[in-house]
């Protein structure tokens, strides 16, 4: 049985929009494909038309920095946000979020845009972004527009993203600065190539005094439909100083709010439940840790 019909690998976003128009919805926009082949192949989705590779673009696949912003590429792999200094240095938990995708294979070919696209909850680089505030530019009926990363998650699955119409672009958010850093943590059954149970990636500016938070992000996934930030934890952060005590207090009222379901892919709930202050406990002393310090080694790659 023939997956697609017509295979297009377009060198400008213009044009890789004029072919799927031009297929009024027959055809699907594919990257690294470890999602979407896999899923058309094992009868989870129809066969298609046509699919157009967005990977031959150029302008999709750099890396950049525009004055305090990563701009990534919806080309870029896994493997390229890992490798880049820049993103080291000031994006640590993407790159420790990307850095543990599937294997080897996988991160070399999968793009961190896939996850977006396919609104995966559990996706470790989803984590992340949400964490870095991140925004997406998406090419919408011939217009460009960027919008907060969270607005693209309708659902478990469920994309503000049309993959027969639409394209997504790239990636904006700001790079952590002084007195900023950021940290991610996962747990995962032993498999190597398997879902997380859950992760988490925090994001935390420090005072001058170097104790107290003056602003935080964190997000916990999957415990909900789509991804979102526990604003819970992050008011009880803000504005205090960051002790054993203050953790303890983040760490009830994360366990009081979040409420993950059992799932028969990852674990229980109540398993689950627990696994939320593990991660609490080691995401947020390291990005604080960070923050103080400036020193940064990215750990838990899967290198």
């Amino acid at each position: 049985m023939k997956l697609w019909e017509h295979y297009y690998t377009p060198r400008t976003f213009e044009e890789a929009s004029d072919l799927l128009a031009r297929h009024g919805g027959a055809a699907r926009v594919v990257g690294g494909g470890t999602d979407l082949l896999l899923e058309i192949k094992q009868g989870h989705r129809p066969p298609v038309d046509a699919l157009v590779d967005v990977t031959h673009i150029d302008a999709l696949k750099h890396i950049s920095q525009e004055e305090d912003h990563a701009i990534i590429g919806a080309a870029v792999t896994h493997n390229q946000i890992v490798r880049s200094e820049m993103l080291t240095q000031r994006a640590t938990c993407l790159v420790e979020s990307c850095g543990v995708v599937g294997g080897p294979q996988v991160r070399n070919v999968g793009t961190l845009a896939g996850n977006v696209a396919h609104a995966l909850p559990a996706a470790d680089g989803t984590t992340s972004l949400v964490a870095l505030d991140a925004e997406v530019e998406v090419w919408h009926n011939g217009s460009i527009m960027w919008v907060p990363i969270q607005e693209m998650f309708q659902g478990p699955g469920q994309s503000l993203l049309d993959s027969t119409r639409d394209l997504l672009l790239r990636f904006r958010f700001r790079l952590t600065g002084e007195r900023e850093g950021s940290a991610f943590k996962r747990i995962m059954r032993p498999q190597g190539v398997a879902l997380p149970v859950l992760a988490s990636a925090a994001w935390v500016r420090l005072a001058a005094d170097l104790q107290t938070i003056e602003e935080t992000r964190v997000c916990i996934g999957p415990v909900g439909p789509v991804p979102t930030r526990i604003t819970v934890v992050e008011n009880a952060l803000n504005g205090n100083i960051f002790s054993e005590d203050l953790l303890d207090e983040v760490v009830r009222l994360a366990r009081e709010n979040l409420k993950p379901r059992t799932s028969k892919y990852r674990a229980t709930s109540e398993y689950r439940a627990e696994m939320i202050e593990v991660l609490l406990r080691r995401a947020l002393p390291l990005a604080v840790k960070r923050a103080r310090t400036g020193e940064v080694v990215p750990e838990g790659l899967g290198l």
